[in-house]
């Protein structure tokens, strides 16, 4: 992803959304002010979006001319937000005088039906004065229908035409003739008619007595057509209904998963918020459900950040790893088409469905300028497998398995090298393309950029762990040929990567190999995802893990992206020195891999602790890299999605990590690998489960020596539980 610089280097033109309310169902969503509306002349995306448009940009709500003050505010149930308001001092023309602040209770509920794609506001007035009251109240709405690549500052204005305010049967009808032949359209509903419309504006003259309350509804319909449709003069469903559904729903999505419960309530709070987010960011294509990446910029299908998402959530529920495989594989890459960074076998990186998509203005559809989500589909099919025990998927995709990986033997920047490497050839791609994908975010140490094709650390990993994997898949479905080949060509890799990505004078690896494999020779995160697949060398593995633990790269907060020692560092720099969750969590299933059980505690307290801080518990995308012995509190990223799919993956992938669970569903058996618990943790379950056909439930307990006891509380099937404990000394797996 990469909300903060185009190809061409451009800002985009959000400012700070860090604390806004989200509320998602579908592909619906609703961005708002903390007060729930959305200002006029906003510069920071607030919106009411579908298919990559703003459907509604500005929603304006005033007490007799003034706006409301906001009391609290909370979106803690997905697709369900809650706003309580309050006026300020109000002067009523034709009735009171003054009305005292404080005088009005006002409660707004925002349900949105992703179905049908409409967003409900109750808004309920309570007069808690005991004298009557006039309350005029006026509300005004806009819409320029943009694709969020312009609201982003990545796109020039496009060429449709924006439609008059109509007024039809007492609907407000704000539309919009896509250049693309789409007929965009939001309709205004409500119930009961205001006493006065006029262009964009609706107007209500309430009188309320002592004690008494009010209800108004407004709710917004999304219409996307080739044709002019008949405006609905009923809408086709009710916001308590709909809020009725939406609570089964996330109690459904949570019983679907994975339980994992502790004696310690900071942990309760995050695990169940990130899976609560997971389930916000659930979205269909083609029949297939997918993890979006993040509100509000990235609610859409992107390789990388939904195959990672789907890896770190395998423990708890391997079915969206499924569907986004096939889907990732339906849309895999068929031929070179530079516009689009594609070459044949590549795995996509993010696909748009707006205007400037259907128009060809973008090369999002879907675009290719991915390096890592190749072999990331490769890594996740194999996991996928070890948890399923099931070879049905990999042979009904196999043409795709095979095709993925003949584009990483022959495709990228550099066919004839020695790695997986990068260069976009459109002339609107991403410059970087690793997951770092910022233009300034690969450096020399001297603060030069590095120089194309650029080789990045951490996939050089991604390719020796996917042909590993992929290796195991082809031997147990009898084609030993392939499989000996791959094990071969990851032993080879495994070679060549220590001996040319190490940097003695740092002793640590290089963030990539640039042009003529000159390394680029900095300290960062990158190599701490490399631990994660298993290819650095045993020997090389504790140095990797003290510079990540070090004051330079360790915030406190969690590990930096880059250390405040480099040229290039920046704490609120979006891949120069921040902390992202999911690399975190990335990069303590490596140090737990090699045995560094120690330092991964540190990185999982250190992100639960900053979830702490933030509204709900969500962990956002990634915040700043501020130490925390300068700021109490972990610093905000101004333009941080929230929520966010890999970085709602983070604490339930580092728990499942730490616990060291590893399945091996083909044999019936899950290993328990020398488990730990974080230090505030005392005692754990872990229920539901599923390993092949089997649910299995575990019981966690620190002893009074300092080990962790695992029982087997409750088991459903045939599946075999195998507890590895600590070896001491232990620094490789």
């Amino acid at each position: 992803m990469n909300h903060k610089h185009d190809s061409n280097g451009s800002s985009a033109a959000p400012q700070n959304v860090a604390k806004a309310v989200v509320t998602k169902a579908g592909d619906v969503f609703f961005f708002s002010e903390q007060n729930g509306d959305l200002p006029a002349d906003n510069q920071n995306g607030f919106g009411l979006y579908y298919h990559d448009c703003r459907y509604l940009d500005v929603y304006r709500v005033k007490f007799a001319g003034t706006p409301p003050n906001v009391l609290v505010s909370a979106s803690n149930r997905g697709a369900i937000a809650e706003f309580e308001l309050t006026n300020q001092q109000l002067e009523v023309p034709g009735g009171d005088t003054t009305v005292p602040a404080q005088t009005f209770g006002v409660h707004l509920q925002r349900v949105i039906d992703g179905e049908q794609l409409t967003v409900h506001d109750v808004i309920t007035i309570d007069n808690y004065d005991v004298q009557p009251h006039e309350l005029p109240l006026s509300f005004e709405f806009e819409s320029h229908f943009e694709d969020i690549f312009e609201i982003r500052g990545l796109h020039a204005k496009k060429i449709g035409s924006e439609n008059k305010p109509e007024w039809h049967d007492g609907v407000l009808v704000l539309s919009y003739s896509g250049a693309d032949g789409v007929l965009r359209r939001t309709e205004v509903h409500f119930d009961p008619p205001p006493i006065k419309t006029s262009g964009n504006s609706a107007e209500y003259q309430l009188r309320l007595n002592a004690g008494q309350r009010e209800q108004l509804k407004i709710s917004f319909e999304i219409v996307e057509t080739q044709k002019k449709p008949a405006v609905g003069k009923r809408l086709r469903s009710k916001p308590d209904e709909v809020a009725h559904s939406i609570d089964r729903t996330s109690h459904e999505w949570l019983a679907g998963y994975a339980d994992l419960e502790s004696n310690s309530v900071q942990l309760n709070q995050v695990m169940q918020r990130s899976l609560l987010d997971l389930g916000i960011l659930k979205s269909e294509l083609d029949g297939h459900h997918y993890f979006a990446a993040g509100l509000p910029w990235y609610g859409a299908l992107f390789g990388r950040d939904s195959l990672i998402s789907a890896l770190q959530t395998l423990a708890y529920e391997p079915k969206i790893a499924e569907d986004t495989i096939r889907l990732l594989a339906k849309y895999q890459g068929t031929k070179n088409d530079d516009w689009r960074d594609e070459e044949p076998g590549k795995i996509l990186h993010e696909f748009r469905r707006g205007e400037l998509a259907n128009l060809n203005e973008i090369p999002q559809t879907p675009y290719y300028g991915s390096v890592d989500s190749t072999p990331l589909f490769l890594m996740l099919v194999g996991e996928h497998a070890n948890w399923t025990g099931d070879l049905g998927l990999f042979k009904d995709i196999r043409q795709h398995v095979d095709r993925a990986l003949h584009w990483i033997d022959h495709g990228g920047a550099d066919p004839n090298g020695k790695y997986l490497s990068y260069a976009s050839k459109s002339s609107k791609g991403l410059g970087n393309q690793g997951w770092k994908d910022s233009g300034d975010s690969v450096m020399n140490s001297d603060g030069s950029l590095a120089t194309p094709p650029i080789a990045l650390v951490e996939v050089q990993g991604y390719v020796y762990r996917a042909r590993l994997l992929i290796a195991d898949l082809c031997a147990r479905a009898g084609d030993r040929k392939t499989a000996d080949r791959l094990r071969s060509e990851a032993a080879e890799l495994r070679e060549k990567f220590n001996r040319d990505f190490w940097v003695k004078s740092k002793n640590f690896y290089a963030i990539a190999l640039q042009k003529d494999n000159k390394p680029a020779a900095v300290i960062s995160s990158n190599p701490g995802q490399a631990l994660w697949t298993g290819i650095v060398d045993d020997d090389k593995a504790q140095p990797v893990v003290d510079h990540l633990a070090a004051e330079d790269m360790f915030s406190g907060w969690g590990v930096r992206t880059l250390s405040h020692k480099e040229r290039r560092y920046n704490p609120i720099g979006y891949h120069l020195g921040t902390v992202w969750p999911h690399d975190n969590s990335i990069i303590a299933a490596g140090f737990c891999r090699y045995g560094f059980d120690k330092q991964a505690v540190q990185i999982l307290e250190s992100i639960v602790s900053a979830g702490q801080h933030f509204q709900h518990a969500r962990l956002p995308e990634v915040f700043g890299g501020f130490s925390q012995h300068d700021f109490a509190v972990p610093v905000r990223y101004p333009v941080a999605c929230h929520p966010q799919a890999w970085a709602a993956g983070a604490v339930p992938f580092m728990m499942s990590s730490l616990l060291g669970l590893t399945a091996d569903a083909f044999n019936k058996r899950l290993r328990v690998v020398r488990p730990v618990l974080p230090r505030f943790v005392n005692e754990l379950d872990f229920r539901r489960i599923k390993i092949g056909d089997s649910t299995i439930d575990l019981h966690f307990k620190r002893t009074s020596d300092g080990k962790v006891q695992v029982d087997v509380v409750n088991r459903k099937g045939s599946i075999n539980v195998e507890v590895e404990q600590k070896q001491e000394g232990l620094k490789a797996a």
